[in-house]
């Protein structure tokens, strides 16, 4: 089991929302209302994690010490949501979100393969400790820029125990895994092609509530992510390139084999999934 070592971990360096961020240190002149509105958005945002874990525990329901990692996952990712709650209600009282803003994205997913859901959280806490280091350099004042470099932090170590578990199915699972990690890492790799933010809050994952089926479409500002990334904390095609080399290198490193492009991977993908055969008799279609 993963889960017992995690948490030790994981423990050894849990922040303290009281003693480990310089809420002293707070500068009102240094705080604008663009940012302000943008720290609500991640605050709303962070509450994702509640739907993301019934969905977890739902689709892992065969894997207990994956679903008792998500206690440590959940709470963490909660917390990255009190904290910037916390942040407007000491600073910008105004703007805290309401419990019907929060609840407004709590719905169920659709049902997915549950390597494919694990590789695309994996990819997202990558791209999301990336947005978040980026965040914390756009932003002034002094406490909401530690506050964002210690959410990264987390979000780093996240994907870090993700890929324990991605290591821990290739084991199990062989080439089902390793197709499994290379179809989603094509997809989240490529970024640049899309119009849209790869990420697991700006997917569509229930089919009955389309349009509105992604986290963000339920946002009070539907249209909030783009503008953020795009105008200001300008998240542009230097930063893009930083997630796909790291999302690269860890395929890299848990397929044993080299992928400088997402090209690349995308050969492995074709390769890989060639190799497994349909419960007919027949490869599965590439």
């Amino acid at each position: 089991m993963l889960y017992p070592e995690l948490f030790k971990q994981l423990e050894s360096v849990r922040w303290d929302m009281d003693k480990d961020i310089p809420w002293d240190q707070f500068d009102a002149s240094q705080l604008s209302d663009e940012q302000a509105q943008t720290i609500k958005m991640n605050a709303i945002t962070e509450w994702a994690a509640l739907p993301a874990t019934e969905m977890f525990l739902r689709d892992n329901r065969g894997d207990s010490d994956f679903s008792a990692f998500m206690s440590i996952w959940f709470f963490e990712e909660q917390k990255h949501s009190l904290v910037l709650m916390e942040y407007l209600r000491r600073f910008r009282p105004d703007l805290v979100p309401t419990e019907q803003e929060l609840h407004e994205i709590r719905f169920e997913f659709d049902p997915a393969p549950a390597l494919e859901t694990l590789m695309l959280h994996f990819c997202g806490e990558i791209r999301l400790n990336h947005w978040y280091r980026r965040a914390a350099e756009w932003h002034t004042e002094p406490v909401i820029k530690q506050i964002y470099t210690t959410l990264s932090q987390d979000e780093a170590r996240h994907g870090g125990a993700y890929l324990r578990y991605m290591k821990r199915a290739i084991n199990n699972f062989g080439n089902e895994a390793k197709a499994a990690f290379a179809k989603v890492g094509v997809l989240m790799a490529s970024a640049r092609r899309t119009a849209q933010a790869l990420h697991p809050t700006n997917l569509h994952v229930n089919k009955q509530l389309f349009p509105r089926d992604t986290i963000q479409s339920r946002l009070p500002n539907p249209e909030w992510l783009e503008t953020w990334l795009d105008s200001q904390i300008n998240f542009d095609a230097v930063w893009e390139t930083k997630v796909v080399d790291r999302i690269l290198h860890n395929m890299s490193l848990l397929l044993d084999r080299s992928f400088k492009t997402v090209q690349e991977l995308n050969r492995y993908r074709k390769e890989v999934s060639a190799t497994l055969v349909s419960p007919a008799g027949g490869a599965q279609p590439a």
